[in-house]
């Protein structure tokens, strides 16, 4: 038996239930191979509005769902649901809620304008995550985040969940994509943070910036591992990487990137336990 097995992947968005790109691939593939080389995993992503329920037989968990999500004052109540990719015989759980996911297009509108909510969105599916992985007292050894609207995930790990039994010992691995958001968040992102019991100091990278470069410096300061996910990433991140002493795994290609995965996973995973 591998010891430390458990890893549960938190992604933007995954292929069989949204169109294929570069992450949704990853994000379908990685998890069945993982799988098969003798690990225990769970895989999350959002209930976005273009995924059809009855086509993909989604089914809500009653058990998982009823609770709110507080974001800036508002309570957001949480749905989850379920689904099976039959061929990699993997459930997926997905993140609902009407305000912030039935919209038909993911992360922006038909005409290419990013959602001006998507702050709140990524706060509502992390925490959403989260908390659904303690209530299913299924706990992870290791989480690997995909995708921008997951890059708060690592600080609320380490901050506001950092005494949860069994949330507190979790490792994370955050994946670099070239694919980004172009408008920045909403300004008070750290102030909506801050009611989550995040420090001023630890969100200082955000406070003057929400723009992508200065999500994803947050996201890698506050991750155990860094992978490079596409064959490129701009050299000021490269850079931020190397200044906070993050063990980095460069591109892989799509014939060995699921065994480096697991290997870096496993050298992750030996390390002392995260701050």
């Amino acid at each position: 038996m591998t010891k430390n097995k458990r890893i549960l992947f938190i992604s933007q968005e995954i292929a069989y239930y949204l169109p294929d790109t570069e992450i949704s691939l990853i994000s379908r593939n990685l998890p069945q191979g993982i799988q098969e080389l003798g690990r225990e995993i769970r895989a999350f992503m959002p209930k976005y509005g273009s995924v059809n329920e009855r086509r993909n037989q989604l089914h809500e968990v009653i058990r998982l769902s009823g609770m709110n999500i507080i974001i800036n004052d508002t309570d957001h109540p949480l749905i989850i649901k379920v689904g099976t990719i039959p061929s990699a015989r993997i459930q997926v759980y997905f993140i609902d809620n009407e305000d912030f996911f039935h919209k038909k297009n993911l992360l922006s509108d038909m005409h290419g304008t990013e959602y001006s909510d998507n702050d709140e969105r990524s706060i509502f599916f992390v925490r959403g995550v989260l908390e659904t992985v303690k209530k299913l007292r299924w706990l992870p050894d290791l989480i690997h985040c995909h995708g921008w609207l997951t890059a708060l995930a690592p600080i609320y790990l380490k901050r506001k969940y950092h005494d949860e039994p069994g949330l507190s010992g979790a490792k994370i691995v955050y994946s670099l994509y070239e694919e980004n958001f172009k408008n920045p968040f909403d300004s008070a992102l750290a102030s909506k943070m801050r009611q989550d019991g995040i420090s001023e100091r630890d969100l200082s990278l955000i406070k003057n910036a929400t723009d992508a470069e200065a999500l994803t410096n947050l996201a890698i300061k506050f991750a155990d591992g860094i992978i490079q996910g596409s064959p490129t990433i701009s050299e000021d991140t490269r850079a931020f990487i190397e200044k906070e002493k993050k063990p980095y795994l460069p591109y892989q290609t799509p014939e060995n990137y699921i065994d480096a995965y697991n290997n870096f996973y496993t050298s992750i995973l030996s390390t002392s336990k995260s701050r």
